[in-house]
Parts: structure tokens; C-alpha cells; sequence
């Protein structure tokens, strides 16, 4: 029997959070066998009633816990519910994201694999979210190829069920605010040869509200990231 902590971070998801909630908290009470699993979703500061939301569905879903931080991005609330997920000592963590891209359908392949591998993590070879983010992906793997020497063809899914022991181990390496804490994620896991193994999913457009990450938020992330990569190359 293992616990299960599904992480998903909401940033005015107000259009979205109720149907998320519907889609993942089923996969929550399937693998609830010790009653230690949880659905932990983080309101990163939204604007909107997210929160207000999710304290409503709360009431009567005992599995679901909302946080709520103050605005920090997305890397910095992923960090936040993995931590959390620690101190609570869950046996895995799924991350995935709020917008309805990722298919709940798809969460139980990677679940039977959690015997031979450390973490599963989703490839993206079709994207909904149309050709600019794809082509941001490739830019990020061929950097990770170039900087680190490893090679994968998608380093940022938000979708990955990980041992929350080897999430730990590798969490200490990056800083509190990391803006894209899941590709050093990524690349520690391959870069270190630890068991790991990767599973085509299908990736919708986003299902409402409006993506707070626009092409210039993109290259200041990205200038960032380079910088970010080569020092943390160094302490590798």
C-alpha cells in the first residue's frame, strides 16, 4: 500500500478549478487504501475566487486539501506542494497543472510502473497548446543536451508520479523561488541514472480561463534559466 500526494498548482483557475477538482479527485479516493492520499492543490495568490472555490469543494471532499501562498509563479507553488508532500510523508507525488491539459484517464498506466521505476514522467510529442510552446520545449532540451549532456525529448510535463524520497533528494539543490524546478528535476533524474521512464500523454489546449504566460514572460524565463543552468551545472 502506498500514498499517493497529487499536486497541482492554481493560479486564476476560477473557470477551471471545479472541473479539475471533478476529474482528479476520483483518482485520489482509487489509491486511498491506507487513508493517507491527498489531492493538494495550491492557490498561488489568484486575483480571483480560486480559493474561495476550492474551500467550497473542501467541505465535502475530506481528501482535498487547498493552500494558499502568496503569489510567487509557478515553479516556486510546484516547490512549495512538493515540500509540503514531504513533511507529510507521502510515499508519491503526481504533479500535474489546473487548466485541464492533462487527461486524468491516462494517471493509471504510470501508477502500475511505481515498482520498476523511481519516477514516470509524461512526453508531450503532441501539443494542444500550439507550436510556440513546442518550440520553447525544444529549445529547453537542446540546452539541457549542450549544458548537462542529457537528452530527452520533453523535460517540463506537468505530469510525473515520482518517489517523494527521491523528490527529496534532489530538492535541496534548487532555490525556494526556481522558476522551472521540474526540468533540473528532469535532468538530475537522468543525469544521476536514476530509474526513470517516460510515457507518451495527450496535452489539450487549456480548457478555460486565460494563460498568465505570455511570449515575454517566455524569454525573461528563459534568459533566467540559461543562467540558472550553467550554476547549477557547476555544482553537479
Amino acid at each position: 500500500m502506498s500514498s499517493l500526494y497529487i499536486v497541482i498548482p492554481a493560479y486564476n483557475e476560477s473557470a477551471n478549478i471545479e472541473r479539475t477538482i471533478d476529474q482528479w479527485y476520483p483518482v485520489v479516493e482509487r489509491h486511498n487504501d491506507e487513508g493517507k492520499s491527498r489531492l493538494v492543490i495550491i492557490n498561488d495568490g489568484s486575483k480571483d475566487h480560486t480559493y474561495q472555490l476550492l474551500q467550497k469543494c473542501a467541505a465535502s471532499r475530506p481528501l482535498l486539501i487547498p493552500l494558499d501562498k502568496p503569489n510567487g509563479g509557478h515553479g516556486p507553488t510546484v516547490l512549495y506542494g512538493y515540500r509540503y508532500a514531504i513533511q507529510n510523508h507521502a510515499d508519491y507525488i503526481f504533479q500535474t497543472d489546473s487548466d485541464g491539459q492533462t487527461n486524468p484517464d491516462e494517471f493509471e498506466p504510470f501508477w502500475n510502473q511505481r515498482g520498476r521505476y523511481d519516477a514516470v514522467i509524461g512526453t508531450r510529442s503532441v501539443r494542444g497548446d500550439g507550436k510556440s510552446r513546442k518550440f520553447v520545449e525544444n529549445v529547453v532540451c537542446f540546452l539541457l543536451r549542450m549544458i548537462f549532456g542529457v537528452k530527452v525529448s520533453d523535460a517540463n510535463a506537468p505530469y510525473r508520479l515520482m518517489k517523494t524520497d527521491l523528490v527529496a533528494k534532489y530538492i535541496g539543490k534548487l532555490p525556494e523561488d526556481f522558476n522551472i524546478p521540474n526540468i533540473m528535476f528532469t535532468t538530475y533524474f537522468v543525469h544521476y541514472k536514476e530509474k526513470v521512464k517516460f510515457i507518451d500523454i495527450t496535452f489539450k489546449p487549456r480548457q478555460g480561463g486565460t494563460n498568465s504566460i505570455n511570449v515575454k514572460k517566455i524569454v525573461k524565463i528563459g534568459w533566467k534559466a540559461v543562467k540558472d543552468f550553467y550554476k547549477l551545472k557547476k555544482e553537479l
